[in-house]
């Protein structure tokens, strides 16, 4: 990847076992719905001085009396995800955090230990604004931590605005301090990756240099964490497999379904290095999508809106401040429809789509990169990717309804 340009082939749904090479990198071919689509969970959270009421159990242990699971330790992965449990703290005396999010939400030190290793907690030197739904109650303790009489005898905010001292940061360390005053965020349910323990990750590395490695990412699988699960990532079981001391850093994304080659860098100058060659145009990424119905060659056009929530909304027409999506169908080509062997092993839902007789195999060169982007510019030209149960139900319900898509503004 020294030279002027670098490809990258990224498969996003294909057809299983074959295997193509171009230059370092090969395409692999295969179906990226390791795990099923499934619209986000919707997250509710409180706010409080202590242990806040949250969304529910989850399937960590057995059950325990007080209605939230009997939590022990984080390993071994659950199967599968239970719904979220974040928890907003305001910290009221100076104490060693691991120590105090135990004492508040009552759960035992292995278990917060965890979630500190796994990057599940948070913490702002100030507390942010509460949300519009907050109670009262919520309210009055947001402004009597942050009253100017109580920040000004805080010796840790000298030299920072309010806005600054809002700003969140992982707790990287159980034996790390909070003050009087602090703001915590505990992810007591992070996003589990349980395919991260059956891969053979050696066997899923294509090149391996002094800057960078290239991998080829199972699906099911996030590139580099998320909010609340740092651990269970492509960077971390790949530097494990190679067994680097230091852990490999992302350059780029792509979707936790999809399948395909990723770049991960070895140093902080070459993700600079890789970056760079991204803004400049010299990263071309390529993807196989299978479809439900045919698109028409060339460039597709749309403007998504600036709300990180899924599904994402895009335009075909300009929206000031919209985010410019466009990718480019090089190929399009009838193929059959997954059979059912194949939709049961690849966890395919074909989420009620009316024909499925054939499928369409799709070469696509994205030319701009934004979160779901490809998903949701083909299910706006009514061709939503195979298996794909958080975009093709809105499809149907558009093609039932023509005067309303969810989609297309």
């Amino acid at each position: 990847m020294s030279g002027a340009a670098c490809s990258i082939f990224v498969s996003l749904l294909g057809t299983p076992n074959r295997r193509h090479v171009s230059a370092s990198i090969a395409l692999v071919r295969t179906f990226a719905l390791g795990c099923s689509f499934s619209p986000t969970s919707h997250r509710t959270t409180s706010y409080a001085s202590r242990a806040s009421i949250a969304d529910a159990p989850t399937s960590i242990s057995s059950s325990a009396s007080n209605g939230y699971p009997k939590y022990t330790r984080l390993l071994p992965c659950p199967l599968e995800n239970g719904p979220p449990r974040v928890e907003h703290l305001v910290v009221t005396e100076t104490s060693r955090v691991l120590d105090y999010i135990c004492k508040v939400l009552d759960l035992p030190q292995l278990f917060v230990a965890d979630l500190i290793h796994f990057g599940a907690v948070y913490y702002a030197l100030v507390c942010p604004k509460p949300p519009p739904t907050a109670t009262p109650e919520q309210i009055r303790l947001f402004k009597e931590v942050t009253a100017p009489s109580v920040l000004k005898k805080r010796s840790s905010l000298k030299g920072k605005t309010v806005r600054e001292a809002q700003k969140t940061f992982r707790i990287t360390h159980v034996n790390e301090f909070v003050e009087s005053g602090t703001y915590l965020r505990v992810h007591v349910h992070p996003k589990r990756f349980p395919r991260c323990y059956e891969i053979d990750w050696k066997s899923r590395i294509i090149a391996v240099t002094e800057s960078y490695v290239v991998l080829d990412k199972p699906a099911g699988t996030s590139v580099g964490g998320t909010t609340d699960n740092i651990e269970e990532s492509c960077a971390t079981f790949t530097s494990r497999a190679l067994g680097l001391s230091e852990p490999l850093k992302t350059t780029h994304q792509i979707d936790n379904c999809t399948e395909g080659c990723v770049v991960l860098a070895r140093t902080k100058e070459y993700c600079s290095v890789f970056h760079g060659k991204i803004r400049e145009k010299k990263v071309k990424k390529l993807y196989l999508a299978l479809t439900t119905s045919p698109l028409p060659l060339g460039i597709v056009t749309h403007y998504m809106r600036p709300v990180n929530i899924a599904p994402r909304l895009v335009s075909k027409d300009f929206v000031e401040g919209w985010y410019l999506c466009q990718l480019e169908v090089l190929d399009c080509k009838e193929v059959s429809w997954p059979s059912a062997l194949a939709e049961e092993q690849y966890s395919v839902d074909n989420c009620g789509w009316p024909s499925r007789q054939v499928a369409y195999e799709c070469k696509i060169n994205l030319l701009t990169s934004r979160t779901h982007q490809i998903r949701t510019q083909l299910a706006a030209c009514s061709a939503p990717i195979v298996g794909d149960s958080m975009y093709i139900p809105a499809v149907m319900a558009e093609k039932s309804n023509p005067e309303l898509n969810p989609f297309v503004e």
